[in-house]
């Protein structure tokens, strides 16, 4: 659990890897205020093996350094470094923590993963935590202390050994007068680059969806994280499959110009009910994909019957016209996304007449009860 500190604040991915990487680089820089601890969890193996090459750096010049993951040993690290593996049960599993902590300095990073996001460039940079940082020495020996107690069990005794020389040296010595004026201005600094990236690349990627609301395939692709570094067993994604049967006939019946507006009026009816949050590509002349992070099944579920109930009311504004809609639903922490499983689903929906199927994590698709 967050200790009764700092107040938590709601943070993003991409505002938690600069201040997880400027505590990092405090660890680097070369200081005659030794010796130095540094404990950081990362969740998953990709996001260290992204930053493995620092901790070997780090440890290499701290007197301990502890590294945890969920369900994964860390590869080895250079004497000094210990390797912690997580159970997907325990609450540390949920937490991302950077703490490096000298007699004399202290930086720390405390934040819990509230498996949800906001509207930004990818999934991964729009990833929301609870938590709070600073660059006090106090609260950094408060969080090595916490950590030392919820971890101690698993390391062996010469770390033990090693952080708690560490601690009885922080102890016998005030902190260092001055600490808020450093950390107001690093916040500032923070907050200004935070906002800066607000006008970026975020923007394009929502005027990226066009007019129709919908992106392409390596748009969707960029946005999901295939192109970068993402984990499975973190954020869950709702992915509903939609195919939408054209009516036969239909350019011959209306002409190009009413079938257009067709395909437009199905589009509108698929994207109403997406947040901003959400995603929707058209895979195929027939095939959409809806994609929309942090929700429940069940939640999924209503918005496929809501897509259903939008598509269907079509006939209004069509007279004559039935537009056959099967989808299939599932929601999933696999990476990448298990997009083929989908459509697989949808293509046995449509073969069996079933208006809304489920897909197993087994990739066994079923109707829905």
């Amino acid at each position: 659990m967050l200790h009764d500190g700092p107040a938590p604040q709601l943070l993003t991915k991409r505002s938690l890897v600069t201040v997880s990487h400027a505590i990092e680089r405090s660890a680097l820089t070369t200081a005659e205020d030794g010796p130095l601890v540094v404990i950081a969890l990362f969740q998953r193996m990709p996001y260290f093996l992204r930053e493995q090459e620092r901790y070997r750096r780090i440890t290499a010049g701290a007197a301990v350094t502890v590294v945890g993951l969920v369900g994964q040993t860390p590869p080895e690290l250079p004497p000094g470094g210990y390797a912690v593996a997580l159970a997907e049960t325990e609450e540390l599993a949920q937490e991302w923590s950077v703490v490096a902590l000298t007699p004399r300095f202290g930086a720390s990073l405390v934040a819990r993963d509230q498996r949800a996001v906001t509207v930004a460039g990818t999934l991964e940079e729009g990833r929301l935590f609870s938590g709070h940082w600073g660059f006090r020495r106090d609260e950094a020996l408060h969080e090595v202390i916490r950590l030392r107690a919820l971890l101690g069990d698993r390391l062996p005794p010469a770390a033990l050994t090693a952080i708690d020389q560490v601690l009885r040296r922080v102890l016998d010595l005030p902190a260092t007068p001055g600490e808020s004026r450093a950390e107001a201005a690093l916040r500032l600094m923070a907050e200004r680059v935070d906002r800066a990236h607000h006008g970026g690349p975020e923007r394009a990627a929502v005027v990226e969806e066009g007019a129709s609301g919908l992106v392409d395939e390596a748009t969707l692709h960029r946005w999901t994280g295939r192109d970068g570094v993402t984990a499975a067993g973190t954020l869950p994604v709702a992915l509903i499959g939609v195919r939408v049967g054209e009516p036969a006939g239909a350019p011959e019946r209306f002409g190009r110009r009413s079938a257009a507006r067709e395909a437009q009026a199905v589009i509108a009816a698929l994207t109403a009910p997406l947040r901003p949050v959400d995603r929707a590509v058209r895979l195929a002349p027939d095939e959409y994909l809806l994609v929309l992070p942090s929700l429940s099944r069940q939640e999924a579920l209503a918005v496929a019957s809501q897509v259903h109930t939008s598509v269907a009311g079509l006939a209004r504004s069509y007279p004559f016209v039935s537009f056959a809609v099967h989808t299939a639903v599932t929601v999933t922490d696999r990476r990448p996304l298990p997009v083929a499983d989908v459509r697989h689903a949808v293509d046995w929906a449509a073969r069996e007449g079933v208006p809304v199927a489920t897909v197993a994590r087994e990739a066994v698709a079923s109707a829905v009860p």
